[in-house]
C-alpha cells in the first residue's frame, strides 16, 4: 500500500493495523517513498541461525557438550581469564 502523507494521516489507525498484519507501506512526500512502516519486532535471544554461521565462518566444528570439571566455580572463571 501507498499513498500520501495527507492521506496517511487521516487513516493512520488503519495503516498501523495493515503494518502489523504484515503488509508493506509506504508513506509518500511530493510523490516520493518518504517511510515505511513495519511491525515491530522485538529483539531479544539468541539468533542459532546466526551463531551457526558464525560458527561456520570461523571453522568451529565441535559442539562442545562436555563441560570442564568445576566450570561452575568462580575460582575457575578467574584461572580462565589468568586474573589468578
Amino acid at each position: 500500500m501507498e499513498l500520501a502523507l495527507r492521506q496517511a494521516k487521516a487513516r493512520l489507525s488503519e495503516l498501523v493495523a495493515a503494518a502489523q498484519g504484515g503488509e508493506r507501506v509506504i508513506i509518500t512526500k511530493h510523490g516520493e517513498p518518504a517511510v515505511e512502516l513495519v511491525r515491530f519486532r522485538r529483539r531479544g535471544g539468541i539468533d542459532f541461525e546466526k551463531l551457526d554461521g558464525a560458527r561456520q565462518r570461523l571453522g568451529i566444528k565441535d559442539d562442545y557438550t562436555e563441560w570442564p570439571e568445576g566450570f561452575d566455580d568462580p575460582a575457575f572463571s578467574r584461572e580462565v581469564l589468568g586474573i589468578e
